[in-house]
């Protein structure tokens, strides 16, 4: 994947019965049994839906040098 960042746009907590088969799928998995195996870390206490989507690099101009720099 090329270089850029991942912005968030949400993160709320959520409880099982919100994991659905829809949302695996939305989420680009085969389904909630998918999404599981990926997504549980630790004892699984707590469970955080993150909206997030991806921003690629932006491409800088090159600055110009103090001595390219038109004088006014």
């Amino acid at each position: 994947m090329e270089e850029g960042e991942i912005e968030v746009d949400s993160i709320e907590p959520i409880g099982f019965p919100d994991i659905t088969q829809q949302l695996a799928k939305e989420s680009g998995f085969l389904g909630v049994v998918d999404l599981l195996k990926v997504a549980k870390h630790g004892k699984g206490e707590r469970i955080y839906l993150i909206r997030f989507h991806y921003l690629p690099a932006r491409r800088e101009r090159p600055r110009k040098s103090a001595r390219t720099r038109r004088r006014l």
